[in-house]
């Protein structure tokens, strides 16, 4: 899967969690942006994990500030 099929992807997969209906750009950050609390951020990864069938480790996720940051991360865990 490219970047882009990736990015779309993750754009739906985000629509359940985006209660403020912002729109989802590359540096729109999950804390910031989106207002996403830790048990959000969990939900959210599993969906990810589960989807894309990776695991994002403690470490990764600490890493991923904005959506951008996660496509790239998602996009290189799947290669």
């Amino acid at each position: 899967m490219d970047r882009a099929a990736v990015d779309s992807s993750i754009r739906s997969l985000i629509e359940p969690f985006n209660k403020k209906e912002v729109a989802i750009e590359e540096s729109t950050t999950f804390a910031g942006d989106l207002e996403f609390d830790s048990l959000t951020v969990m939900d959210f990864v599993a969906v990810i994990e589960d989807e894309f069938d990776i695991i994002i480790t403690m470490n990764q996720q600490a890493d991923i500030e904005n959506f951008g940051q996660l496509v790239d991360a998602v996009n290189n865990l799947q290669n």
